[in-house]
């Protein structure tokens, strides 16, 4: 299982005077495994390229080839592209429409043919994934959750469907901390459980850099940083200038150097720069 996107174009408009260029040859490479993050500001093209690889939107030029098939060439039945590739949108909690929590994880394995037994079986591994209690839950109105669980169901009826891919749209986006820091959790423990790949969309450099085996960096329409996080992030300079943020460990090692103090601010690990700063605490003695 992989990724490999070339060259992706996609032009919205085309021909009209509001033309705009969202995506602008963009190439990269995921491997089976990876825990891949795609960060960059607002308007970057992080969403149309979720929804390049969904299948939802075709490019203007480009290939995305997913396990040696290129899911761009318009014989590729998008409901084929689909049982592949999940799609988790931001606040997905607004999607649920069922009278309970079981039908509507079951709403996609419905919708591929399998049997009762087959859908019973993935409905149940896919709420004890996101980690809910099957017995406790199934026949609550998903109306009648917290945020955080509306948000946990949503992801599950996504798993239901059993993607090799999945991808989540800021995931965490509105969350109180404690459901933050659960989803967090979730999003760890999906990655551990499922054979493939997860990619993942997050302004939440704290995030990004505890999750991420490969980050994407994306400026208007482009693709202009790729690497793990300790790569991207020793590259401070070059984040802060593309308009991003910096990991709350970053930031402050890049403010105490800034003053003067003998520290280096290529590194977003609290362990690593509570060692260095205890160091140069124990070098001005």
């Amino acid at each position: 299982m992989s990724i490999e996107i070339r060259e992706l174009t996609h032009i919205y408009n085309e021909g009209l005077p509001d033309e705009t260029l969202a995506l602008d040859r963009v190439s990269f490479d995921v491997e089976d495994g990876q825990l891949a993050c795609i960060i960059g500001h607002t308007g970057c093209g992080k969403s149309t390229l979720l929804q390049h690889i969904n299948g939802l939107l075709r490019p203007k030029s480009g290939s995305i080839v997913i396990s040696g098939q290129d899911i761009t060439d318009p014989k590729v039945s998008k409901i084929e592209i689909r049982k592949k590739v999940g799609l988790v949108f931001q606040y997905p909690e607004y999607q649920l429409f069922e009278e309970n929590v079981r039908k509507d994880v079951a709403f996609g394995p419905g919708n591929l043919g399998l049997s009762e037994n087959e859908i019973e079986e993935r409905v149940r591994e896919a709420i004890g994934m996101v980690g809910l209690d099957y017995e406790e839950i199934k026949d609550v109105s998903p109306f009648d959750l917290s945020g955080g669980q509306k948000r946990r169901v949503a992801v599950a009826g996504v798993l239901a469907m059993r993607p090799e891919i999945l991808i989540l749209d800021e995931p965490v986006a509105g969350l109180d901390p404690k459901a933050h820091r659960e989803m967090l959790q979730l999003i760890k423990n999906v990655h551990e459980n499922i054979s493939g790949i997860v990619l993942l969309v997050s302004h939440n450099m704290d995030d990004v850099a505890e999750l991420a085996d490969k980050v994407i960096v994306m400026d208007h329409g482009r693709v202009v940083m790729q690497g793990t996080p300790g790569d991207i992030f020793s590259r401070n300079d070059e984040i802060i200038a593309l308009g991003l943020g910096l990991p709350e460990v970053t930031g402050m090692m890049h403010e105490l150097k800034l003053r003067g103090a003998a520290v280096t601010d290529k590194l977003y690990s609290e362990e690593e720069a509570a060692e260095m700063i205890v160091k140069a605490i124990n070098t001005e003695k």
